[in-house]
């Protein structure tokens, strides 16, 4: 299967720089998998087509300012540090800037409270130890740090709390990335489910530097994911489980969402419970498991989740959905618009 077959061209001015205002004001391209039939919304208007028989399920990470500016130790140059992947209490996998100087046992200078020691080295990534205990850590990061917008993102005057869920919980702050088809949720939008008998359960997926990784090859099947933490409590899974045995319908908001779910799935449509590192990688052909529908947000071409919605959805009925989508002036990518498909 080739990259190019996830291609698509996208006017510039089509990608979003600022999230909509309110929040559930965003645009809804709702798409039926089935008959291929397209229905423009807004995202509000979700509360009419969702009813006691549907369940959310939402990833409840945070968002951690996982980039880092400081200088190294001894020479007084400007360095970054951008944080990806919680290894231990005080060592992450990073990404660092620029890479030649910071080489094992280099030292840099964050904050007056906190350094940073080069332990080893790769290709893309730098283990990093740092001087401080997890609490304290997190502490200093959402003092110093910057919130981690997307590239495609160049001037955006959005507030930091416009990049989290509402629903996001702090003490769960690993991501380097929101969960982008959550941030048109707003509380009296999640009210108004709940007096509808809406289920809404949360599961948690803390999203790495992967997601805006490029496919680097020509056949997708040779492409490796990066893995990331994910965790499904007993209780949830229970409850889950339990919408599934009734004939519930299971609604992954996110993409994050769905890949929780497909790795903690069996053959059996059920979920087992517990944390792992996942590195499930869904293009077309894979045999889904527990995931009846998607919110998800329009993709990046050639991107994983391009081919994550293809395999859902067919490939064709993602290319129709997204050209309606263009020439709809719909806006695209983490602040843009959103598609629910059916």
């Amino acid at each position: 299967m080739q990259l190019s077959e996830f291609d698509y061209h996208l006017p510039q001015e089509r990608i979003a720089q600022t999230p909509a205002e309110p929040r559930d004001s965003a645009r809804l391209l709702m798409l039926d998998k089935d008959t291929w039939g397209i229905q423009d919304a807004v995202f509000h208007d979700i509360v009419e087509h969702l009813w006691d028989n549907d369940v959310l399920v939402v990833n409840s990470t945070h968002v951690i300012k996982a980039r880092l500016k400081g200088t190294i130790e001894d020479s007084e140059k400007e360095c970054e540090v951008f944080l990806h992947k919680k290894l231990t209490e005080n060592t992450w996998d990073c990404l660092v800037y620029p890479g030649k100087k910071l080489k094992p046992w280099v030292h840099v200078k964050l904050h007056e409270e906190l350094t940073a020691k080069i332990i080893s080295t790769s290709e893309k990534w730098r283990v990093v130890e740092f001087s401080k205990n997890w609490k304290e850590f997190l502490d200093i990061v959402d003092m110093i740090g910057e919130t981690p917008l997307p590239p495609y993102i160049k001037d955006s005057k959005a507030p930091d709390e416009r990049y989290q869920t509402v629903y996001n919980e702090v003490e769960k702050a690993w991501s380097v990335a929101a969960p982008t088809a959550g941030l048109h949720f707003t509380p009296k939008l999640i009210e108004m489910l709940e007096e509808k008998w809406v289920k809404i359960e949360k599961v948690l997926l803390h999203v790495g530097l992967g997601t805006f990784a490029n496919v680097e090859v020509d056949d997708i099947k040779d492409h490796h994911m990066h893995s990331e933490y994910a965790e499904i409590n007993p209780e949830t899974s229970k409850r889950l489980n339990q919408y599934k045995v009734e004939g519930k319908r299971i609604i992954a908001v996110g993409t994050t969402s769905v890949r929780t779910l497909e790795s903690f799935s069996n053959n059996r449509w059920q979920l087992w419970q517990g944390s792992l590192d996942t590195e499930i990688f869904i293009y077309p052909g894979y045999q889904w498991k527990f995931v009846d529908s998607i919110i998800t947000n329009f993709h990046l071409p050639k991107s994983t989740l391009v081919m994550l919605v293809s395999s859902f959805a067919g490939s064709e009925n993602i290319k129709k959905a997204y050209q309606h989508a263009i020439d709809s002036e719909y806006r695209f990518f983490s602040f843009g618009d959103a598609m629910w498909i059916k």
